[in-house]
């Protein structure tokens, strides 16, 4: 195996592996470093449930992922979208915008599994695993020194490029030295599978309280994706809740929308903060999705900007040349400005708005949701949820790389 490759991404969860296909569509050499051993998915890969974005679609397509799934995506054809205790709603059809959906809902483990299979057909792809990245070293004639360690020992690695796709608690941003501005919301998002009497038809529900966003998603196999938010405090209480209870929790913060509730799969949680790293890129370094930017998921933005993230790092190195160089990693960063801004806005904006439970607020929401569905700002809000914010990539858009 190779010590010398163009491209080291660290970090094999959604958006390093989709970087790795990415590159080697377009031919440049590049060695995955993943934390767990060949035969097993990270922890990522759980029972999340993942609503792609049209855009997102769009790419995993062309890069021939979508087509791995072992069980059909959920279509979103609708949005329903409204406030406990304020009038005004928001209710979005993608007919209405001659499109066949806004985006569709996977399983983030059926994902991972389509990710592996896709990563097993790429024979020049280099993958060191389980290995871990333990430290940085010098830039020596265009090559950044990385150290790594896996059941072998240490190894030292050689990139032109060094790409953090390494979560929220990313090694290679520390190593950088690059800090991050962090904010707690105090709530804790519970994930699980249910079913209600009413298979789904296409809508994706979403409630929001002081407390945090309640939504039902559509997924492919006649349940539901739930997503629970909670006071922090309350976390303990909710997950020892015995499934009776839980539903009964879920019906009171949903309503009767999509029917009577009558069973769940097992619940995980998340602690809520949002953590944006200061800088993008360093010296032949460049950081992606969550290791760049953990973003409160209303609005279900995180894993679609991370992909652009990704896509257009891959649109960029296209071209012949260094790809460390820092004209190209100064590209990087301007492209991704707008969409980073508008989507970080958009998510923590909302979530700080929405669970604000002073009582002047409220005409105020109400008023903007009634604004929303009645005005021009339902468009901007389309399109974003649709994953067409900035300079959006060639496979994003549909077109061929």
């Amino acid at each position: 195996m190779s010590e010398r490759v163009d491209v080291l991404i660290i970090g094999g969860g959604l958006v390093g592996a989709s970087l790795a296909i990415a590159l080697q569509r377009i031919g440049r050499s590049a060695c995955l470093l993943e934390a767990t051993a060949g035969g097993a998915l990270p922890a990522v890969f759980d029972q999340r449930n993942l609503s792609f974005a049209a855009a997102t679609v769009n790419a995993l397509t062309a890069l021939g992922v979508m087509q791995k799934l072992s069980s059909a995506p959920g279509p979103i054809t609708r949005i329903h979208v409204s406030r406990a205790g304020d009038f005004g709603r928001v209710q979005l059809a993608a007919a209405d915008y001659g499109r066949p959906w806004f985006g569709q809902v996977v399983v983030a483990r059926d994902f991972g599994m389509a990710l592996e299979a896709r990563l097993q057909e790429l024979p020049q792809l280099q993958r060191r695993r389980p290995a871990r990245f333990i430290g940085l070293g010098a830039v020596i004639d265009g090559y950044r020194q990385v150290h790594v360690q896996d059941d072998q020992g240490e190894h030292t690695l050689h990139a032109r490029l060094v790409v953090g796709a390494d979560g929220t608690a990313s090694g290679l941003r520390g190593a950088l030295g690059i800090g991050v501005d962090e904010h707690d919301f105090q709530q804790t998002l519970f994930v699980a599978r249910v079913r209600s009497q009413r298979a789904p038809d296409g809508t994706a529900w979403e409630r929001l309280t002081d407390t945090g966003p309640t939504a039902l998603l559509p997924r492919g196999d006649r349940h539901f994706g739930v997503v629970h938010g909670v006071a922090r405090d309350e976390a303990d209480a909710v997950m020892a809740l015995d499934d009776a209870a839980w539903l009964a929790r879920l019906q009171a913060a949903v309503g009767w929308r999509a029917g009577r509730l009558l069973e769940s799969g097992p619940r995980a949680a998340y602690p809520l903060r949002q953590v944006l790293s200061r800088a993008l890129v360093a010296e032949r370094a460049v950081l992606l999705g969550n290791a760049a930017q953990t973003i409160h998921p209303l609005g279900a933005q995180g894993f679609n900007l991370g992909l652009r993230d990704a896509l257009t790092l891959a649109e960029l190195l296209e071209t012949e040349g260094d790809a460390g160089a820092d004209a190209l990693l100064h590209a990087y960063a301007a492209r991704r400005g707008d969409d980073r801004a508008q989507t970080i806005a958009f998510s923590g904006g909302l979530a700080r708005l929405t669970s604000n439970d002073a009582p002047l607020l409220r005409p105020l929401r109400s008023l903007g949701l009634l604004a929303t569905q009645a005005t021009s700002l339902q468009s901007l809000l389309v399109g974003g949820s649709m994953g067409f914010r900035g300079d959006v990539p060639k496979l994003c858009r549909g077109e061929a790389a």
